[in-house]
């Protein structure tokens, strides 16, 4: 499988329409980072979800998949389901965001991506942070959305399973749903996992990006 490292790595922005969405999409990868480099900040934008139990559990959720990081969280109260009709808030949001960091690598959701919060979000993200690494990273749902993906992230077996336990503690509100459950995250991990040669992976998608292979 063809690799590609990063040179540095100090600081990372990590978006999401909603509480859950980076730990599902991008948590396994998350753990992988924070494990890594010890010290990474991480800048985390939600836009929805403050002020209740939803923001509650994304803190705890995000302290426990940002191990030893700089961990810092805004979580906006713009409604669920509605991004279409708040978009300036949720640009201004975006741009402030950009104002005050300068990441190395940008976890957003994927561009065609079935939600409309999540596609939204990855479209103001793309406008904001044009100059900077982005993944768009996939979670599962009722709409059928996935397909092939360009990019991955390998997740040792304990990695993976952590990712599931921290779900499963971390966001109770969300054990109702019928696509929430262990069966689901562990098989799309494995899916992508034979797709480049390991046991479990997330994936991504990028739009474009720079190689820098030697004079």
């Amino acid at each position: 499988m063809i690799r590609l490292g990063a040179e540095r790595l100090d600081r990372i922005v990590a978006v999401g329409a909603h509480c859950d969405d980076i730990a599902i999409g991008a948590g396994g990868t998350l753990l992988t980072l924070c494990l890594a480099h010890p010290g990474l900040r991480v800048d985390a934008l939600v836009l929805s979800g403050g002020g209740g139990e939803r923001e509650q559990e994304e803190r705890a959720a995000l302290a426990a998949f940002c191990p030893g990081a700089e961990l810092g969280l805004t979580v906006l109260k713009l409604s669920d389901g509605r991004l279409p009709a708040q978009w300036e808030e949720a640009k201004s949001a975006v741009e402030e965001l950009r104002e005050r960091s300068d990441p190395d690598l940008v976890l957003a959701p994927r561009t065609d991506d079935a939600h409309q919060d999540h596609r939204g979000l990855a479209k103001l993200m793309s406008t904001a942070f044009r100059d900077h690494l982005m993944l768009g990273y996939e979670i599962v749902k009722w709409d059928g959305d996935l397909g092939r993906m360009a990019v991955y992230q390998p997740l040792s077996p304990e990695t993976a399973e952590r990712k599931v336990r921290l779900l499963q503690e971390h966001y109770p509100s969300q054990r109702h749903r019928p696509w929430y459950d262990r069966e689901a995250f562990l098989g799309l991990a494995r899916i992508r996992g034979i797709e480049c040669h390991a046991r479990y992976a997330e994936s991504f998608a990028v739009t474009k990006l720079t190689l820098n292979l030697g004079d």
